[in-house]
């Protein structure tokens, strides 16, 4: 195992981020938040604890991207970049993606919301594995 490339992590995180910001407010925040009742899960801690959690939780996400990455091994992801972008999308099309619609199932989320959630989820782990592949 290579080392984990840990500027590479906190710069995944950050794009992460970064693309909820723009997909959840102007992109698709008026959409998912029309005729669908608020949840339960933290409605009362103020936005600030919200995105410090996110934060983490997107921090969680990319340091285990990094460290798949670095299981690969530099020299395999140099000779086959397309790697960086169909593990980390295929992470998010086989599980994350999966499990989410699986939850929303069961609590009767909305097929417009869960739409719009799975593609924020696609779309980060793409950008993800992209730093990858621009820090590698």
């Amino acid at each position: 195992m290579g080392p984990v490339n840990w500027i590479a992590v906190v710069v995944a995180a950050i794009a992460a981020g970064v693309l909820a910001l723009a997909w959840f407010g102007p992109a698709f925040g008026r959409a998912k938040t029309r005729k669908v009742a608020g949840g339960r899960l933290m409605t009362k801690a103020p936005a600030e604890r919200i995105a410090a959690l996110s934060a983490v939780l997107l921090l969680v996400t990319s340091t285990m991207l990094g460290h798949m990455f670095a299981r690969v091994g530099a020299e395999t992801l140099a000779a086959k970049p397309w790697l960086y972008f169909m593990m980390s999308g295929g992470l998010a099309i086989a599980f994350v993606i999966p499990a989410l619609w699986i939850s929303f199932s069961h609590i009767r989320v909305a097929t417009r919301v869960a739409l719009i959630d799975a593609g924020y989820w696609l779309a980060a782990y793409l950008a993800m594995g992209l730093v990858f592949y621009l820090f590698g």
